[in-house]
């Protein structure tokens, strides 16, 4: 497939995009790091030299009160003109187009972050934020209405092409156009007319302020997933109004951040919220760009070709593959790192605070430091084990010019990738296999799998380094009876070793734990119970994704029983744990441990003995709070050390 549809050329106000791909809005934090304006132009760089048509910066806050966070972009005075300027320049000259977000974050602001209350149309504490708002004033919002047109005034003498107003996905001007949140009785709420006045003020005093040459795009929520909200009916009338109002495009964003639906997850099927965007387009005249699990430019280019969209926004893809477009526009599909949706090192990332990254992708935000430099001296390099870790230390030791050969006992690369893949919903996980398998091959990796290595064995003799992600072992709990035949690993389950029974009792609440219930009740599996020591389940599963594993646990009738004091003993009929001072009996025909792992680098201390210079990372070197993406940073790690 050629997806000419992606590269037509289109025309907003006066601006000429080369293509119908916009890299979406993302907070990535960068700014807030040392020499943050340097890592954040080179991050966008990257991103606009493989022909990105319309990069939109991460939220800029119009004023202090509208900030999302410490590191959040301000475009609140007038020094921030020339503190972007050299972004934009850095942009420009890679011969990219970069929009700036002007943003406003309402009750979803956080008193620690911004140093005051929390501003909202009215005083209704946000599900997500412990800090209840304070309704604004009508001089405030006045003046907030100006902050937004002088916002997007010096983002035009910053050298930026085009802005784009944030009305969507629950912040300030979300709240104001839905009943849910606007509980105002003046000119500023109660009907549909005074409820979106504010987002219709905004766009037109924008408008005024930039221009009638200079292009204004609205990212407007097509679906607030939130009870008692904005309806269809509504939200179309809505997108007409902000077509007069003077957008120039409009970008249809899905959900709040309080919704209990999810929209931006692996579990969320691709395209699944396009027929959204595709009925707001249907009601207006003006540009409509389709978001949300749009993550193959084939699919992105089929929406345009069936006229389901103007333009599509991608926004984690860009993450995960800053080349995607040129891949794409070469026909090098099966060489694109495809974005996962798995959130880990993205959003979780910036919701405690840290700066975004990917986890399929480590050098996203780490540009100035992650530099892929040629080996000084090639050497042949033995990579032991192919899960995550060893995956991404073969990839970019090869790729720096290394003769690398690939060992791992399994018959397939990928090690606990490959029951990751399996669990529904996170079928995504082919995706990242399939990339390293095209990566290995085109870089001249050789693979030895079905191999049990030896420190005597030839490939150890004639490695000048070995690189050691032998992976992890699964932790054996001190359980009287647990070496009895009811009892199996999660390995074996997942390798096709052990059965699951009538009555499955799985030991452990982890991530793995949690993913092998959802895995054996898509298997068929009536009776499952997690047990565990701890009252948290899905421990270790990041902060925008958890939430919805644990709705998944509770709606799939899968039983988890936490806060145990611990376990008398496992049976040929089932477990006894002790809870509350008390023996309680959980029946099974089946025990599965899934409790914890430990680290599994005994080939090391014979290698090193041996003179070898090894290096040890991922489930080799810390079992503890280890993951894939942990493990593939450890693997870039070791890849550029030798």
């Amino acid at each position: 497939m050629e997806c000419k549809a992606l590269f037509e050329p289109i025309k907003i106000r006066g601006l000429t995009l080369p293509n119908r791909v916009m890299m979406g809005s993302m907070h990535v934090g960068l700014e807030g790091l040392e020499n943050g304006i340097e890592k954040l132009t080179a991050f966008y760089r990257l991103r606009a030299r493989h022909e990105a048509g319309l990069i939109v910066t991460g939220g800029a806050a119009v004023n202090p009160e509208g900030s999302g966070g410490l590191d959040f972009m301000m475009i609140n005075t007038d020094e921030d003109i020339d503190r972007w300027k050299p972004l934009t320049d850095g942009v420009h000259e890679e011969g990219g187009r970069i929009a700036l977000q002007l943003f406003h974050a309402g009750r979803y602001a956080y008193k620690a972050m911004i140093g005051r209350d929390p501003v909202a149309p009215s005083a209704l504490q946000a599900p997500i934020n412990p800090d209840p708002p304070v309704a604004l004033t009508e001089e405030q919002i006045i003046r907030t209405i100006q902050d937004f047109a002088e916002g997007a005034d010096r983002a035009k003498k910053a050298g930026f092409d085009a802005v784009e107003i944030m009305g969507s996905e629950g912040y300030l001007i979300n709240q104001f156009t839905s009943p849910a949140t606007n509980k105002r009785t003046d000119r500023w709420g109660g009907s549909f007319e005074n409820r979106i006045a504010f987002s219709l003020r905004i766009t037109e005093e924008v408008r005024k302020a930039v221009g009638e040459d200079f292009p204004v795009l609205f990212r407007m929520s097509g679906l607030d997933l939130v009870d008692n909200s904005t309806t269809e009916e509504e939200t179309l009338a809505w997108a007409r109004a902000i077509e007069k109002a003077g957008a120039d495009v409009l970008n249809i964003g899905i959900g709040w951040h309080e919704s209990r639906v999810p929209t931006i997850s692996m579990k969320v099927p691709r395209l699944h919220f396009v027929p959204v965007a595709e009925n707001i387009r249907k009601a207006v005249s003006i540009p409509v760009i389709a978001s949300n699990r749009i993550n193959d430019p084939r699919d992105g280019a089929e929406l345009l070709e069936n006229d389901s969209a103007d333009l599509i926004s991608m926004a984690r893809p860009f993450l995960a593959d800053p080349a995607i477009l040129t891949k794409a526009k070469e026909g090098r599909f099966d060489e694109i790192n495809t974005c996962i949706a798995c959130n880990q090192a993205c959003l979780d990332h910036v919701f405690e605070g840290r700066a975004a990254t990917c986890l399929v992708n480590p050098e996203a935000g780490r540009e100035t430091e992650l530099k892929l430099t040629p080996a000084e001296q090639k050497k042949n390099v033995l990579v032991v084990g192919a899960g995550p870790a060893g995956l991404e230390a073969a990839r970019t030791a090869a790729e720096r010019g290394h003769d690398v050969t690939l060992v791992d006992e399994k018959t397939e690369v990928g090690g606990q990738l490959n029951y990751s893949k399996r669990i529904p919903g996170k079928e995504e996980f082919h995706e990242t296999l399939r990339y390293f398998n095209v990566q290995l091959d085109k870089l001249g990796v050789k693979k030895a799998l079905g191999t049990k290595l030896t420190p005597d064995h030839p490939l150890v003799k004639e490695a000048d380094e070995v690189i050691l992600a032998t992976g992890i072992v699964p932790r054996i709990p001190d359980i009287p009876g647990v070496d009895k035949e009811i009892v199996a690993s999660y390995r074996d389950v997942f390798d096709g070793n052990a059965e699951w029974g009538e009555k499955t009792v799985i030991i452990g609440g982890g991530g793995i734990a949690c993913d092998l219930a959802l895995y054996l009740k898509g298997k068929g599996a009536k009776d499952i119970t997690l047990l565990q020591r701890h009252r948290s389940f899905a421990r270790g599963i990041g902060k925008t994704t958890r939430w919805a594993t644990l709705m998944e646990l509770k709606q799939s009738g899968i039983c988890m029983q936490g806060g145990l004091d611990g376990y008398r003993e496992i049976t040929s009929e089932g477990v006894t744990v002790i809870q509350d001072g008390s023996d309680v009996f959980v029946p099974a025909d089946r025990v599965i441990l899934a409790s914890g792992q430990l680290v599994n680098a005994s080939l090391a201390e014979q290698l090193e003995a041996d003179g070898k210079n090894v290096h040890i990372i991922g489930g080799a070197k810390h079992a503890m709070g280890l993951d894939a993406k942990q493990a593939i940073y450890d693997g870039t790690l070791a890849g550029r050390a030798i």
